[in-house]
C-alpha cells in the first residue's frame, strides 16, 4: 500500500540510471510524493549533476555505460562538495558481497530491482531525514560552540563592565530589582521606584515582600513572589498570569515579569534578579478585544458566539444537578419597517433602546444576547417553563407599550417570542436553538407579537420539522442534480404574437424518483436559505442547454420566463452570477424574461427595483407574478420597471361566476394597460375562463386549458 501523495516540497533527489523505464518509474513515484527530481544516465553526468548544492539524496545504479556505480560513489566521496550527500545504490544484484562493496565506497543503503515503491519511498525519506538531522546537529554544535565562546568572553568582561551595566540598568524601560540569597533588596532602578512607589534608598536593605506586593487580579489573593520561587527552585521563573502590583500609594499596575537566580563563579546562588514591566495598557486592550469577540458592539450584549457557549454550559449543568432552564428566542416585529422608512441609523438606535427595554423584564441572573439582526436570545437559568412563559409575557408587554420616535415619526414595535425548556441532559445546542427558532417562527406565523411555547407534540412545529426534513431532500437534490425542468406555453389571446412565450418550471425528484411539486419544497428552501442555490441551478441548467435544446427543437425561438426568489434578487453575488451567465453561455438576453412575485418585490422593494434595472440593461424583460395578492400593489407598481403583470390566479379561477373577481381582474388589466404593461392571466383551467379573459382584454393566458407543463428532456 503506497503512501498518500503530497504536493508540498519534500527534497531534491538525483537519480542515476541508464534505463529509461527505471528513470520514469522512480521520477514519477518521487515527483508524485512531493520530491523534486533530476536524472542522469551516465557516471560522468552524475558527477556533474551532483555538484548542484540542492542535491540531497542520490539514487545510483551500479551498472552504468561509462563508470560503474562504485567508482562514481568513490569520486563523490572524495569531493568536498558532494562527500556528505547520501548515496543509495540501485541494482538487480542481491549478493551480500555487492552490498558490502557498495557500503565500503561510501554508500548508505541499497535498493534491489525490481523496485518496490514503498521501499523506495521509505529509504529515500529515511536518509533524507538522517541527512537533515545531521546538518541540523552540525549547525547546532557550531552554534553551541559560538555561544560557549561568547559566554566565556562575556563572563571575562563582566567585572570590567560593571559600571556600564549600572548605567544601563538605570536607563532601561523595565523595572529591575536585585536581592541577596535571603530576599533582601540590594538594587532598585528608577522604573522600579516609579512602579512600587518606593525610593531606592528606602527599599535597599528591606525584605522584598515588604516592597513588592502582588495579588491575583481575579481572586485578589496574594500571588507567589517570583524571586522567592527563583531562589527556592534555582531556576528562571515567570510571574503568574493576572498579576497586579499594588504600589505604595495604592495604585495598581498590571505587570509581567521574570526572575532568575544570580550565581557566583563557582555556581553558588548569591541572590536573584527580577525584571518586570507595566502591561496595564496591553492587558486592558486584550480584555477589550476579548470582550468584542464575545459581545455585540451596537447593544453591548453578548453575541451569538458567547451566548451559545453559555447555553452549552447550562445544558452541561443538567448532568450534575436536577434543575430546569429555559431559552427564549426573540424576533422584533416592524424592525424592517423602521429601517426602510427612516434608515439604518434609526434601526441601530431602535436596537439600543429595545435592549434597555428587555433588561427591564429579565432577572439579574439571566443572560440576554443579540443573536444578529433584530433577533435576541434570553437564557433563563434555574427557571421552570411556566415561569419562563411569564417572563416572556412581561417582555412582550414591555415592548408592545414601547414607542420608538425618530425624526417626528412614531413607530409601534412588537416582539415574537419562542420559548423552549432546557430540562434534559441529552439535549444539544443545535436541537435547542432549532426548537426555539421554530417556536419563534410559529409565533410570527400566529400573527406576530405572540408567544409560542415549544412542545414535542406541537402540530405547527411538526410542520416546520417536516420542512427541515424537506431541506435534507433539497440538499441531496442539489448534490445529485435531482431537479428537472418543465416548460408551459403562454398564449396571446388578443392578437397574433410576434414570438411564442413559455414559462420554465422546476420539479424535484425524491429518493424514490417521484416528482415533488414546487409547492412542497420551495417554501422550505426559502425558509432555510437554499432557494438561491435552486435559482442558480435553474439558470445554469437552462442556459447551458439553451442552444442544444434549440438545435434539437425541444424548444423554439421565443421568450422564456424564469422564476426568481425574493432572496436572490436581494443578493448582490447572485446578481453578478446572473449577469455573467449570458456571455458565458451566449444566451440572448432579449429571449429571457425573469419573474418575481409581488410579495417578494414589495418585501425587498429597493433591492428589487435595483435588481430589475440592472438586468433590464442587458435587454431582458420582467414580469410581476401573483399581482393583487399584496396590500399595496398599485402604490409599488408605479416604481417597479416591469414589462408584464401576471394577475393572481386566485382571482382568475373564479372569474366566470364571481362578479367581484371579474371586476378585480378587469381593474388590474386596465391599470396595467394605462402603464403600458402587458397582462398575463394564470390558472386558466377551462374555456369559459379563457373567453371571459378575452372579453376583458387580457393580453396573455396560461393554464391547463391551454397547455400542461411539458418536461424538458436534456439529451
Amino acid at each position: 500500500m503506497t503512501s498518500n501523495p503530497v504536493t508540498s516540497y519534500r527534497g531534491n533527489i538525483l537519480i542515476v540510471d541508464d534505463l529509461p523505464d527505471n528513470l520514469r518509474l522512480l521520477r514519477d513515484t518521487l515527483t508524485e510524493h512531493g520530491y523534486k527530481v533530476r536524472s542522469a544516465t551516465t557516471g560522468a553526468m552524475a558527477l556533474r549533476a551532483a555538484q548542484s548544492p540542492s542535491t540531497e539524496v542520490i539514487l545510483l545504479d551500479i551498472k552504468l555505460p561509462d563508470l560503474d556505480g562504485y567508482e562514481v560513489c568513490r569520486q563523490l566521496k572524495t569531493n568536498a562538495c558532494t562527500a556528505d550527500i547520501p548515496v543509495i545504490f540501485l541494482s538487480a544484484l542481491n549478493e551480500t558481497l555487492n552490498k558490502v562493496q557498495g557500503l565500503a565506497v561510501g554508500g548508505v543503503d541499497y535498493i534491489s530491482k525490481p523496485f518496490q515503491v514503498e521501499e523506495v519511498l521509505a529509504r529515500v525519506e529515511t536518509h533524507l531525514t538522517i541527512r537533515k538531522l545531521q546538518k541540523s546537529l552540525q549547525e547546532q554544535n557550531l552554534q553551541l560552540s559560538k555561544e560557549i565562546e561568547e559566554h566565556q568572553r562575556l563572563e571575562n568582561e563582566l567585572f570590567a563592565e560593571k559600571e556600564l551595566a549600572q548605567v544601563t540598568l538605570q536607563s532601561i524601560g523595565d523595572a529591575v530589582i536585585t536581592t541577596d540569597a535571603y530576599g533582601i533588596i540590594q538594587y532598585f532602578n528608577p522604573i522600579a521606584e516609579r512602579l512600587t512607589g518606593w525610593q531606592a534608598e528606602e527599599a535597599q536593605g528591606m525584605p522584598l515582600l515588604k516592597v513588592f506586593i502582588i495579588v491575583n487580579e481575579i481572586t485578589r489573593k496574594p500571588a507567589e513572589n517570583p524571586i522567592n520561587k527563583a531562589l527556592l527552585e534555582e531556576r528562571i521563573v515567570g510571574l503568574a498570569n493576572h498579576s497586579i502590583l499594588i504600589a505604595r500609594d495604592g495604585i495598581e499596575y498590571a505587570i509581567e515579569d521574570s526572575a532568575a537566580p544570580i550565581r557566583d563563579r563557582q555556581g553558588q546562588i548569591i541572590g536573584a534578579v527580577m525584571v518586570f514591566h507595566d502591561v496595564t495598557e496591553s492587558r486592558t486592550l486584550s480584555r477589550q478585544l476579548s470582550w468584542e469577540a464575545s459581545h455585540d458592539a451596537l447593544t453591548g450584549l453578548i453575541n451569538r458566539r458567547g451566548f451559545e457557549q453559555q447555553l452549552v454550559e447550562a445544558i452541561a449543568s443538567l448532568q450534575k444537578h436536577e434543575q430546569q432552564h429555559a431559552l427564549c428566542y426573540l424576533d422584533l416585529d416592524q424592525f424592517k419597517v423602521v429601517n426602510d422608512t427612516v434608515g439604518h441609523i434609526a434601526g441601530d438606535e431602535l436596537l439600543r433602546q429595545i435592549t434597555t427595554i428587555l433588561h427591564k423584564g429579565v432577572r439579574s441572573s439571566d443572560t440576554l444576547a443579540r443573536l444578529g439582526g433584530d433577533e435576541f436570545g434570553l437564557l433563563l437559568t434555574q427557571c421552570p417553563l411556566a415561569q419562563a412563559t411569564q417572563i416572556a409575557e412581561t417582555i412582550k408587554d414591555l415592548v408592545h407599550h414601547f414607542r420608538f420616535v425618530w425624526d417626528s415619526k412614531t413607530f409601534m414595535i412588537g416582539v415574537s417570542i419562542g420559548v423552549v425548556a432546557i430540562d434534559k441532559p441529552n439535549q444539544n445546542l443545535m436541537e435547542i436553538m432549532g426548537a426555539a427558532d421554530a417556536a419563534c417562527y410559529a409565533a410570527k406565523a400566529n400573527g406576530r407579537n405572540c408567544i409560542h411555547v415549544y412542545r414535542p407534540d406541537d402540530g405547527e412545529l411538526n410542520r416546520q420539522r417536516g420542512e427541515r426534513q424537506m431541506i435534507s431532500q433539497i440538499s441531496r437534490a442539489l448534490e445529485t442534480n435531482s431537479f428537472c425542468l418543465y416548460y408551459q406555453k403562454i398564449i396571446s389571446i388578443t392578437s397574433q404574437p410576434l414570438v411564442e412565450h413559455y414559462e420554465i418550471l422546476i420539479r424535484m425528484l425524491n429518493e424514490k424518483g417521484e416528482l415533488v411539486s414546487p409547492n412542497e419544497f420551495i417554501p422550505a428552501a426559502e425558509r432555510y436559505g437554499l432557494i438561491t442555490e435552486i435559482d442558480c441551478w435553474v439558470i445554469k441548467t437552462f442556459f447551458s442547454n439553451y442552444h442544444k435544446l434549440s438545435q434539437q427543437q425541444v424548444i423554439t425561438h421565443g421568450t422564456y420566463t424564469i422564476n426568481l426568489s425574493g432572496a436572490s434578487i436581494g443578493n448582490n453575488q447572485f446578481l453578478k452570477f446572473l449577469i455573467a451567465q449570458f456571455p458565458h453561455y451566449q444566451v440572448p438576453p432579449e429571449n429571457i424574461c425573469f419573474e418575481i412575485t409581488e410579495t417578494a418585490a414589495i418585501t425587498n422593494f429597493e433591492q428589487a427595483r435595483y435588481f430589475i434595472s440592472e438586468i433590464k440593461k442587458l435587454g431582458c424583460c420582467f414580469a410581476l407574478d401573483d399581482f393583487g395578492s399584496g396590500l399595496s400593489s398599485f402604490a409599488y407598481l408605479t416604481n417597479l420597471p416591469v414589462d408584464y403583470l401576471k394577475i393572481d390566479g386566485v382571482f382568475v379561477k373564479s372569474i366566470k361566476d364571481n362578479l367581484i373577481s371579474q371586476a378585480i381582474v378587469e381593474g388590474f388589466n386596465n391599470i396595467a394597460h394605462a402603464m403600458n404593461l402587458e397582462t398575463i392571466a394564470e390558472f386558466v383551467e377551462d374555456e369559459a375562463i379563457l373567453e371571459k379573459l378575452q372579453e376583458i382584454g387580457v393580453d396573455y393566458a396560461q393554464g391547463f386549458a391551454i397547455a400542461r407543463p411539458i418536461p424538458i428532456v436534456l439529451k
